[in-house]
């Protein structure tokens, strides 16, 4: 007799039945997470965003090493310096991947913000001060993606930065 079960006689639910023991084997082998042993996404603090970006800051800016160095060893250099840091020393470690992802969400945001302000610069009139451009820059970022800025801690250390400063001034340039 013929011991194939996916012989033109047997039926839909005999080829069901035949796999289902291979089915329970791959959910046995897939592990469960619970909820105690899941990690809790922590949210970066006004300080911690303080000092990744001065982490960062220092660590582009550095003449020994300059800029002839790998990503891995780039962002592991920015990783110890956040956590030599004295305002973080009481807070959980933060691994090289959590800076990256954290400085690239950053640096994200702060360059639109920097288009934004830039744009609100060019529209301003007699009278205005500093405050109604910063006011104007914020609509100007909320019209263009739908969302509030909420790094401006973030831009008021980096705007004076060259890359940031040129980054805006080309992207503005080119529209």
């Amino acid at each position: 007799m013929d011991s194939n079960p996916y012989r033109h006689g047997s039926n839909f639910v005999d080829l069901l039945t035949s796999q289902q023991s291979v089915f329970s084997l791959v959910e046995e082998t897939v592990p469960e997470d619970t909820p105690a042993e899941r990690k809790e996404r922590r949210m970066w603090t006004l300080v911690e965003d303080m000092v990744l970006i001065s982490s960062w800051l220092n660590t582009i800016k550095d003449p020994v090493v300059g800029n002839e160095q790998r990503s891995g060893a780039f962002w592991n250099r920015i990783a110890a310096y956040f956590a030599a840091s004295p305002k973080v020393a009481a807070t959980e470690h933060r691994e090289s991947t959590h800076c990256k992802q954290r400085w690239h969400k950053i640096n994200d945001q702060v360059n639109k913000f920097c288009g934004a302000f830039e744009a609100a610069t060019r529209e301003k009139t007699s009278g205005q001060n500093e405050n109604d451009v910063l006011n104007r820059a914020h609509e100007i970022f909320f019209t263009n993606h739908r969302k509030k800025f909420i790094l401006e801690h973030a831009w008021k250390k980096l705007r004076n930065d060259q890359k940031c400063c040129a980054t805006a001034t080309s992207k503005n340039e080119g529209s």
